[in-house]
């Protein structure tokens, strides 16, 4: 038995507004209204600018900041469980709780993050301004980068001394030196400086419900930390023995350069941090 073919239904003619009243794209009332970030998400422009989005043309203008109070996300309020996970202890507590799970860590992706601070720091500051979109905190979650951090502050500085022909308890000396003074020491007094002139001038008056993330700053400081102790501890070890301690003009030259160098890059991957780039 042979099925019936019917002829296709004529569809009913688009109403004129471009589907005014009945939610079809167009340009009438009924048009949806743009996407915009949820709440949270902010980004607070610079004194002196517009409020641009940071997929636009003003993005260097841009402030990373977080609700400070965020109590609702979405279309509901967050649950008093939810609340206390965006908490900054809880997030603390994450974070060293994972430095002592190896294989939690995405050790490819710091090395990735590595790479890309000396060729496309601004690569790096994107990928901050994707997990605030997906995990709500501009710092890191993952201590993979503070780990392999660590272990080239010790490989270099035991080269540094290898280097320089100093004895086993300078080594030492010198590795205690770089770590808790030139690393985390000057990186508190810079990251809570900075987070402070962020919070006090850099955020509008009107957006004072959003504010700069310590742990951010930090991580900034840690980003342009890395190159610099690599131009210092690394590429000007080349130079130490036959160069720089040559007492010439050329040494002087070239050791001066190799600072002026990574201090320029210092200065110039933390402006990327609190520029939104």
């Amino acid at each position: 038995m042979a099925a019936a073919i019917f002829p296709p239904r004529p569809l009913p003619p688009l109403p004129a507004g471009g589907g005014r009243g009945r939610g079809i794209p167009g340009k009438g009332a009924g048009a949806p209204a743009p996407q915009t970030l949820p709440e949270g998400c902010g980004w607070a422009a610079a004194p002196g600018e517009a409020g641009v989005s940071p997929r636009g043309r003003g993005s260097s203008k841009m402030l990373p900041t977080t609700l400070v109070n965020s109590r609702s996300q979405g279309n509901g309020a967050l649950s008093p469980r939810d609340a206390a996970r965006h908490t900054a202890g809880a997030k603390r507590y994450k974070y060293l709780r994972r430095l002592f799970h190896f294989r939690q860590m995405d050790f490819e992706f710091a090395l990735w993050q590595m790479l890309y601070l000396f060729t496309s720091p601004q690569r790096v500051y994107r990928n901050f301004h994707y997990r605030k979109q997906t995990k709500d905190q501009w710092a890191r979650d993952d201590p993979a980068f503070l780990v392999l951090l660590s272990i080239w502050l010790c490989v270099s500085t035991v080269g540094f001394g290898f280097v320089l022909d100093m004895g086993f308890f300078e080594t030492i000396k010198l590795l205690l030196w770089v770590v808790f003074i030139d690393c985390v020491g000057v990186g508190l007094l810079i990251a809570t400086l900075m987070w402070f002139v962020s919070n006090k001038y850099l955020v509008k008056q009107q957006n004072r419900d959003y504010d700069v993330e310590w742990g951010y700053a930090f991580d900034v400081h840690l980003n342009a930390f890395y190159p610099l102790l690599v131009i210092l501890h690394f590429i000007q070890l080349f130079f130490i023995n036959y160069v720089i301690i040559s007492d010439s003009v050329i040494g002087y030259f070239v050791g001066n350069t190799l600072w002026l160098i990574a201090i320029g890059y210092y200065i110039y991957v933390t402006f990327l941090g609190y520029s939104g780039e």
